[in-house]
């Protein structure tokens, strides 16, 4: 009987550990026609500078009931877009992001925290120049929505934080007046695939 009863613990707990891992499965598509990273960065006191960079590849867990998620997005930094020609190019430069060496950044998290049913922060790590530090994102708006186009829910939201730049070694124009804090401003969207 023994023998019977440890088989059956194990296998129970084997099920359990499969069901968990197989519960961590990507189960959104991100949509990368509605996922930018925005940025706004001061300088002399003035106006502000704002670009946007797209998303190049990614992941989503997500699970309102459970209140758990998991992301891992891949943000293309070549793709940076200012308005301006000039400090496009200046901006993906060795003097300010390298996109040469370094042309992506990453942002992984399996930490959100929930008010409600809605996402109100998720906590991860942002790759950004072969260097990794922790940023909170805090979301400004956050909703889940049954989309009549593609017939599938769609979870989203808007999300903020506040970084030093100079944390991820980019420092050109400190000197000289431009900030080192920097805004970010993330929106995404994406489709439930299961």
């Amino acid at each position: 009987m023994r023998p019977a009863v440890h088989a059956l613990a194990a296998l129970a707990a084997g099920l359990a550990f499969a069901g968990a891992a197989q519960a961590q499965t990507p189960n959104y598509a991100i949509d990368p026609t509605h996922t930018f990273v925005n940025y706004e960065n001061g300088h002399y006191g003035t106006t502000t500078n704002r670009g946007r960079f797209s998303m190049k590849d990614g992941t989503l867990f997500f699970d309102r009931a459970g209140q758990q998620g998991k992301v891992d997005i891949v943000i293309d930094i070549s793709s940076v877009n200012t308005g301006v020609d000039f400090l496009n190019r200046q901006i993906q430069g060795k003097d300010f992001f390298n996109v040469a060496d370094y042309p992506t950044a990453r942002f992984v998290s399996d930490k959100f925290v929930f008010n409600g049913d809605k996402v109100s922060e998720v906590h991860g790590q942002l790759t950004l120049k072969g260097q990794t530090h922790p940023v909170v994102l805090k979301a400004q708006k956050f909703n889940c929505y049954m989309n009549p186009l593609v017939k599938r829910e769609v979870c989203g939201g808007d999300f903020e934080t506040n970084i030093q730049r100079s944390q991820w070694g980019v420092l050109w124009g400190l000197q000289f007046g431009f900030e080192d804090a920097v805004k970010l401003i993330i929106q995404i969207e994406a489709i439930r695939m299961q």
